[in-house]
Protein backbone atom coordinates (compact mmCIF):
# COMPACT_ATOMS: atom_id res chain seq x y z
CA UNK A 1 0.00 0.00 0.00
CA UNK A 2 1.19 3.06 -0.88
CA UNK A 3 2.54 5.97 1.94
CA UNK A 4 0.25 8.20 2.69
CA UNK A 5 3.12 10.53 1.81
CA UNK A 6 3.19 8.96 -1.81
CA UNK A 7 -0.72 9.70 -1.55
CA UNK A 8 -0.38 13.70 -1.21
CA UNK A 9 2.15 13.70 -3.68
CA UNK A 10 0.60 12.18 -6.60
CA UNK A 11 -2.80 13.69 -5.35
CA UNK A 12 -0.83 17.45 -5.93
CA UNK A 13 0.76 15.89 -9.39
CA UNK A 14 -2.16 14.53 -10.48
CA UNK A 15 -3.82 18.80 -9.90
CA UNK A 16 -0.92 19.98 -11.82
CA UNK A 17 -1.51 18.35 -14.86
CA UNK A 18 -3.23 20.62 -17.15
CA UNK A 19 -5.95 19.48 -19.50
CA UNK A 20 -5.09 19.40 -23.41
CA UNK A 21 -4.34 21.41 -25.37
CA UNK A 22 -1.90 22.44 -22.49
CA UNK A 23 0.65 20.31 -21.19
CA UNK A 24 3.30 19.82 -18.81
CA UNK A 25 7.13 17.83 -18.71
CA UNK A 26 7.61 15.63 -15.75
CA UNK A 27 10.76 18.29 -14.62
CA UNK A 28 8.36 20.87 -14.42
CA UNK A 29 6.40 18.62 -12.24
CA UNK A 30 9.20 17.78 -9.84
CA UNK A 31 10.30 21.35 -9.93
CA UNK A 32 6.23 22.34 -8.68
CA UNK A 33 6.26 19.65 -6.34
CA UNK A 34 9.51 20.42 -4.52
CA UNK A 35 8.13 23.85 -4.17
CA UNK A 36 5.29 22.52 -2.27
CA UNK A 37 7.62 20.35 -0.09
CA UNK A 38 7.62 17.04 -1.96
CA UNK A 39 11.00 16.91 -2.91
CA UNK A 40 11.23 13.94 -5.50
CA UNK A 41 13.61 13.05 -8.29
CA UNK A 42 12.54 13.66 -11.77
CA UNK A 43 12.61 9.59 -12.18
CA UNK A 44 10.17 8.96 -9.44
CA UNK A 45 7.77 11.51 -11.36
CA UNK A 46 8.08 9.74 -14.21
CA UNK A 47 7.42 6.43 -12.65
CA UNK A 48 4.03 7.76 -11.24
CA UNK A 49 2.97 9.70 -14.17
CA UNK A 50 2.68 6.35 -16.02
CA UNK A 51 1.19 4.59 -13.17
CA UNK A 52 -1.31 7.00 -12.93
CA UNK A 53 -2.23 6.84 -16.45
CA UNK A 54 -3.38 3.46 -15.84
CA UNK A 55 -5.96 4.67 -13.27
CA UNK A 56 -6.75 8.40 -14.83
CA UNK A 57 -7.23 10.16 -18.30
CA UNK A 58 -3.76 11.39 -18.56
CA UNK A 59 -2.56 11.22 -22.03
CA UNK A 60 1.51 11.56 -22.97
CA UNK A 61 2.74 12.75 -25.89
CA UNK A 62 6.23 10.94 -26.62
CA UNK A 63 6.89 12.22 -29.99
CA UNK A 64 9.62 13.93 -29.16
CA UNK A 65 12.06 14.94 -25.93
CA UNK A 66 11.01 16.19 -23.31
CA UNK A 67 7.79 13.70 -22.91
CA UNK A 68 4.65 16.37 -22.39
CA UNK A 69 1.56 15.01 -19.87
CA UNK A 70 -2.25 16.58 -20.48
CA UNK A 71 -5.73 15.77 -18.66
CA UNK A 72 -7.81 14.20 -21.19
CA UNK A 73 -9.36 17.29 -22.81
CA UNK A 74 -13.61 15.48 -22.27
CA UNK A 75 -11.94 13.23 -19.23
CA UNK A 76 -13.80 13.66 -15.81
CA UNK A 77 -12.43 16.57 -13.78
CA UNK A 78 -10.53 15.37 -11.26
CA UNK A 79 -11.18 16.40 -7.46
CA UNK A 80 -11.72 15.66 -3.99
CA UNK A 81 -13.83 15.09 -2.10
CA UNK A 82 -16.22 13.72 -4.66
CA UNK A 83 -18.89 15.81 -6.28
CA UNK A 84 -22.36 16.18 -4.24
CA UNK A 85 -26.31 15.30 -5.48
CA UNK A 86 -27.23 19.02 -5.24
CA UNK A 87 -24.06 20.05 -7.11
CA UNK A 88 -24.34 17.61 -9.81
CA UNK A 89 -28.13 18.74 -10.31
CA UNK A 90 -27.02 22.59 -10.34
CA UNK A 91 -24.14 21.88 -12.88
CA UNK A 92 -26.79 20.04 -15.34
CA UNK A 93 -29.55 22.66 -15.49
CA UNK A 94 -26.35 24.83 -16.05
CA UNK A 95 -25.65 22.49 -19.11
CA UNK A 96 -29.26 22.59 -20.13
CA UNK A 97 -30.58 25.94 -20.27
CA UNK A 98 -27.50 28.35 -20.29
CA UNK A 99 -25.50 25.73 -23.31
CA UNK A 100 -25.83 28.95 -25.65
CA UNK A 101 -24.61 31.10 -23.50
CA UNK A 102 -21.53 30.96 -22.25
CA UNK A 103 -18.30 31.12 -24.08
CA UNK A 104 -16.60 28.63 -25.53
CA UNK A 105 -13.24 28.42 -23.78
CA UNK A 106 -16.31 28.49 -19.98
CA UNK A 107 -18.06 25.67 -21.69
CA UNK A 108 -15.00 23.74 -22.22
CA UNK A 109 -13.73 24.35 -19.09
CA UNK A 110 -17.09 22.77 -17.81
CA UNK A 111 -17.38 20.11 -19.77
CA UNK A 112 -15.49 17.52 -17.72
CA UNK A 113 -17.69 18.77 -14.76
CA UNK A 114 -20.95 18.58 -16.43
CA UNK A 115 -19.78 14.58 -17.50
CA UNK A 116 -19.48 14.42 -13.70
CA UNK A 117 -22.14 15.80 -12.30
CA UNK A 118 -24.02 13.32 -15.20
CA UNK A 119 -21.93 10.32 -13.83
CA UNK A 120 -22.87 11.51 -10.08
CA UNK A 121 -26.84 11.57 -10.52
CA UNK A 122 -26.53 8.23 -12.71
CA UNK A 123 -25.24 6.31 -9.41
CA UNK A 124 -28.21 8.31 -7.55
CA UNK A 125 -31.02 6.68 -6.55
CA UNK A 126 -34.00 7.71 -8.40
CA UNK A 127 -36.25 8.38 -5.70
CA UNK A 128 -33.98 10.76 -4.10
CA UNK A 129 -35.40 14.15 -3.66
CA UNK A 130 -32.56 16.11 -4.99
CA UNK A 131 -32.22 13.91 -8.43
CA UNK A 132 -36.23 13.71 -8.63
CA UNK A 133 -36.02 17.70 -8.71
CA UNK A 134 -34.78 17.24 -12.74
CA UNK A 135 -38.40 14.93 -13.43
CA UNK A 136 -40.34 17.74 -11.06
CA UNK A 137 -39.18 21.23 -13.17
CA UNK A 138 -39.82 22.40 -16.48
CA UNK A 139 -39.47 25.68 -18.78
CA UNK A 140 -42.45 26.10 -21.03
CA UNK A 141 -42.29 28.82 -24.45
CA UNK A 142 -45.00 31.36 -24.70
CA UNK A 143 -45.24 30.28 -27.87
CA UNK A 144 -45.61 27.22 -30.01
CA UNK A 145 -41.98 25.63 -29.52
CA UNK A 146 -39.64 25.07 -32.74
CA UNK A 147 -36.89 22.54 -32.82
CA UNK A 148 -33.59 24.75 -32.87
CA UNK A 149 -31.39 24.90 -36.21
CA UNK A 150 -28.23 23.59 -36.23
CA UNK A 151 -25.26 25.24 -34.98
CA UNK A 152 -21.77 24.86 -36.78
CA UNK A 153 -20.00 24.31 -34.10
CA UNK A 154 -16.32 25.62 -35.18
CA UNK A 155 -18.44 29.16 -35.93
CA UNK A 156 -19.99 29.14 -33.09
CA UNK A 157 -16.85 28.89 -31.05
CA UNK A 158 -15.21 31.43 -33.29
CA UNK A 159 -17.87 34.19 -33.20
CA UNK A 160 -17.74 34.01 -28.95
CA UNK A 161 -14.87 34.34 -29.09
CA UNK A 162 -13.95 37.28 -31.20
CA UNK A 163 -17.21 38.35 -28.99
CA UNK A 164 -15.03 38.41 -26.00
CA UNK A 165 -11.83 39.68 -27.03
CA UNK A 166 -13.80 42.40 -28.79
CA UNK A 167 -11.80 41.35 -32.50
CA UNK A 168 -13.49 41.60 -35.48
CA UNK A 169 -15.00 38.86 -38.14
CA UNK A 170 -15.12 37.66 -41.18
CA UNK A 171 -18.24 36.34 -41.91
CA UNK A 172 -19.99 33.96 -44.86
CA UNK A 173 -23.45 34.41 -44.31
CA UNK A 174 -26.67 32.32 -46.20
CA UNK A 175 -29.13 34.72 -46.37
CA UNK A 176 -32.52 33.98 -45.61
CA UNK A 177 -33.49 32.63 -49.21
CA UNK A 178 -31.02 29.65 -48.72
CA UNK A 179 -29.13 30.47 -52.13
CA UNK A 180 -27.00 33.55 -51.44
CA UNK A 181 -24.30 33.18 -49.87
CA UNK A 182 -22.73 36.89 -48.54
CA UNK A 183 -19.45 37.59 -47.47
CA UNK A 184 -19.34 40.69 -44.60
CA UNK A 185 -15.73 41.09 -44.42
CA UNK A 186 -15.22 43.83 -41.09
CA UNK A 187 -18.17 42.85 -38.61
CA UNK A 188 -17.91 44.06 -35.01
CA UNK A 189 -19.72 41.89 -32.56
CA UNK A 190 -21.56 43.40 -29.53
CA UNK A 191 -23.94 40.97 -28.13
CA UNK A 192 -25.33 37.26 -28.21
CA UNK A 193 -29.11 36.93 -27.60
CA UNK A 194 -31.02 33.64 -27.25
CA UNK A 195 -34.50 33.96 -28.33
CA UNK A 196 -36.44 30.75 -28.33
CA UNK A 197 -34.14 27.85 -29.84
CA UNK A 198 -32.42 30.80 -32.41
CA UNK A 199 -29.03 31.95 -30.97
CA UNK A 200 -28.74 35.90 -32.93
CA UNK A 201 -25.16 38.11 -32.62
CA UNK A 202 -25.93 41.86 -32.54
CA UNK A 203 -23.13 43.62 -34.45
CA UNK A 204 -22.31 46.50 -36.86
CA UNK A 205 -21.00 46.07 -40.28
CA UNK A 206 -18.65 48.30 -41.94
CA UNK A 207 -19.69 51.96 -42.82
CA UNK A 208 -22.54 51.64 -40.59
CA UNK A 209 -23.30 52.91 -37.31
CA UNK A 210 -26.88 51.24 -36.21
CA UNK A 211 -26.91 48.21 -34.30
CA UNK A 212 -28.47 44.76 -36.31
CA UNK A 213 -29.04 40.83 -35.99
CA UNK A 214 -28.16 38.34 -37.83
CA UNK A 215 -29.24 34.41 -36.88
CA UNK A 216 -25.94 32.33 -36.26
CA UNK A 217 -26.97 29.00 -37.50
CA UNK A 218 -26.85 30.83 -40.89
CA UNK A 219 -23.19 32.13 -40.58
CA UNK A 220 -21.25 29.24 -42.56
CA UNK A 221 -17.85 30.62 -42.33
CA UNK A 222 -16.06 32.58 -39.84
CA UNK A 223 -13.07 34.06 -39.21
CA UNK A 224 -11.47 35.95 -36.40
CA UNK A 225 -9.71 39.11 -38.39
CA UNK A 226 -7.68 40.27 -34.98
CA UNK A 227 -8.45 44.08 -35.38
CA UNK A 228 -10.18 45.85 -32.56
CA UNK A 229 -14.15 45.93 -32.56
CA UNK A 230 -15.90 48.97 -32.99
CA UNK A 231 -18.65 49.17 -29.87
CA UNK A 232 -21.10 52.52 -29.83
CA UNK A 233 -20.70 54.91 -26.67
CA UNK A 234 -23.38 54.11 -24.48
CA UNK A 235 -24.75 50.98 -26.92
CA UNK A 236 -26.52 48.57 -23.50
CA UNK A 237 -27.75 44.95 -24.99
CA UNK A 238 -30.84 45.65 -22.21
CA UNK A 239 -31.92 48.57 -24.08
CA UNK A 240 -31.57 47.30 -27.81
CA UNK A 241 -33.90 44.60 -26.72
CA UNK A 242 -36.32 46.90 -25.37
CA UNK A 243 -37.31 48.65 -28.51
CA UNK A 244 -38.29 45.77 -30.11
CA UNK A 245 -35.14 44.31 -31.97
CA UNK A 246 -36.19 40.86 -31.30
CA UNK A 247 -39.59 40.98 -32.18
CA UNK A 248 -39.04 42.39 -35.46
CA UNK A 249 -39.26 45.89 -34.63
CA UNK A 250 -41.70 47.51 -37.36
CA UNK A 251 -41.35 51.28 -36.15
CA UNK A 252 -41.75 53.08 -33.21
CA UNK A 253 -43.91 52.98 -29.90
CA UNK A 254 -47.34 52.97 -30.47
CA UNK A 255 -50.12 53.14 -27.91
CA UNK A 256 -52.60 50.04 -27.98
CA UNK A 257 -55.92 50.26 -27.76
CA UNK A 258 -57.80 46.89 -27.77
CA UNK A 259 -61.01 45.38 -26.34
CA UNK A 260 -60.73 41.80 -25.25
CA UNK A 261 -62.95 39.09 -24.29
CA UNK A 262 -62.76 38.24 -20.30
CA UNK A 263 -61.13 34.72 -20.50
CA UNK A 264 -58.63 36.01 -23.69
CA UNK A 265 -57.61 39.24 -21.73
CA UNK A 266 -57.82 38.32 -17.90
CA UNK A 267 -54.42 37.07 -17.78
CA UNK A 268 -52.98 40.96 -18.09
CA UNK A 269 -54.01 41.82 -14.71
CA UNK A 270 -51.59 39.37 -13.52
CA UNK A 271 -48.93 39.84 -16.94
CA UNK A 272 -48.57 43.11 -17.85
CA UNK A 273 -47.67 44.30 -21.59
CA UNK A 274 -46.25 47.26 -20.49
CA UNK A 275 -45.81 49.28 -17.40
CA UNK A 276 -48.08 52.14 -18.23
CA UNK A 277 -50.35 49.64 -19.16
CA UNK A 278 -54.17 49.92 -17.84
CA UNK A 279 -56.59 47.37 -17.90
CA UNK A 280 -60.36 47.96 -16.94
CA UNK A 281 -63.94 46.69 -17.19
CA UNK A 282 -65.45 47.48 -20.44
CA UNK A 283 -68.50 45.37 -19.77
CA UNK A 284 -69.20 42.09 -17.73
CA UNK A 285 -67.84 40.10 -20.60
CA UNK A 286 -65.21 42.17 -21.86
CA UNK A 287 -62.05 44.25 -20.99
CA UNK A 288 -59.95 47.51 -22.08
CA UNK A 289 -56.18 47.50 -22.55
CA UNK A 290 -54.25 50.43 -23.20
CA UNK A 291 -50.74 50.31 -23.34
CA UNK A 292 -47.65 51.95 -24.83
CA UNK A 293 -45.67 48.67 -26.57
CA UNK A 294 -43.23 48.81 -29.35
CA UNK A 295 -44.38 48.34 -32.99
CA UNK A 296 -43.54 44.65 -33.84
CA UNK A 297 -44.41 42.32 -35.52
CA UNK A 298 -44.05 39.74 -32.94
CA UNK A 299 -46.80 42.28 -31.24
CA UNK A 300 -49.03 41.38 -34.64
CA UNK A 301 -48.99 38.00 -34.14
CA UNK A 302 -49.56 37.59 -30.25
CA UNK A 303 -52.71 39.55 -31.55
CA UNK A 304 -53.40 37.41 -33.95
CA UNK A 305 -52.99 34.54 -31.74
CA UNK A 306 -56.27 35.76 -30.08
CA UNK A 307 -58.56 35.17 -32.66
CA UNK A 308 -62.29 36.72 -32.50
CA UNK A 309 -61.08 37.15 -28.90
CA UNK A 310 -59.76 40.62 -29.57
CA UNK A 311 -60.71 43.93 -31.41
CA UNK A 312 -57.99 46.17 -31.67
CA UNK A 313 -59.28 50.00 -31.53
CA UNK A 314 -55.83 52.06 -32.21
CA UNK A 315 -53.21 52.84 -33.79
CA UNK A 316 -55.96 52.94 -36.97
CA UNK A 317 -53.21 51.03 -39.29
CA UNK A 318 -52.61 48.36 -36.90
CA UNK A 319 -56.61 47.51 -36.97
CA UNK A 320 -56.61 47.99 -40.59
CA UNK A 321 -53.94 45.68 -40.75
CA UNK A 322 -55.63 42.51 -38.62
CA UNK A 323 -58.91 43.48 -40.51
CA UNK A 324 -56.84 42.97 -43.64
CA UNK A 325 -55.62 39.74 -42.18
CA UNK A 326 -58.74 38.48 -41.02
CA UNK A 327 -60.10 38.87 -44.28
CA UNK A 328 -57.82 36.91 -46.17
CA UNK A 329 -57.54 34.35 -43.88
CA UNK A 330 -61.81 34.07 -43.86
CA UNK A 331 -60.93 33.48 -47.67
CA UNK A 332 -58.33 31.02 -47.54
CA UNK A 333 -60.31 28.65 -44.91
CA UNK A 334 -63.32 29.76 -48.04
CA UNK A 335 -65.29 31.36 -45.54
CA UNK A 336 -67.31 34.66 -46.72
CA UNK A 337 -67.28 38.26 -45.98
CA UNK A 338 -65.23 37.97 -42.08
CA UNK A 339 -66.90 40.55 -40.40
CA UNK A 340 -65.93 43.85 -38.62
CA UNK A 341 -62.55 43.58 -37.05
Amino acid sequence: MASKESMLRQWNMLRLVPRAPQSITAADITDRLAQAEFPVDKRTVERDLNALAGLFPLLVDDSSKPFKWSWQRDGAAFSLPGMSVPEALTLTMVEQHLRHQLPPSTLDALRPHFSAAAHTLAATDDKAHTKAWLGKVRSIPAAQPLLPPELDDACQRTVYDALMKDSQLKLHYLKRDGSTLAVYEAVHPLAIVQKGGTVYLVCLFAGYDDARTIALHRVKQAEVLHLPARRPAGFDIDAFIAQGQFGIADGGEIRLQAVFKRAAGEHLAETPLSKDQVLFNESPDTLRLIATVPRTRALTWWLLGFGDGVVVHEPADLREELRQTALRMAAAYGGGDAGAA
